[in-house]
């Protein structure tokens, strides 16, 4: 792990396209900005975790969860009436 030591307003720059500024420190918290384009996803750390539990835990279901989930293709939901 590289540990950086940085003020408020200074920045780091990761690869040729995101960049992350601390905003503000106050106290024991530390407010950053990240600028990266728009195809970077950029989660806090619980909130990656939790995307990849409910992943998992959908990828878990079995044949007999799957049929309790609607049926669009088969109930017609979803197409337009002409």
């Amino acid at each position: 792990m590289l540990v950086l030591t940085r003020r408020t307003n200074q920045s780091i720059v990761i690869g040729p396209d995101v960049t992350i500024t601390v905003v503000e420190i106050r106290g024991e918290q530390v407010r950053l900005g990240i600028s990266a384009p728009r195809h970077v996803t950029v989660h806090r750390e619980e909130v990656l975790e939790q995307i990849r539990d409910e992943n998992r835990r959908a990828a878990a279901l079995s044949g007999d969860d799957t049929a309790m989930l609607p049926r669009r293709a088969a109930d017609g939901a979803g197409k337009s009436k002409r």
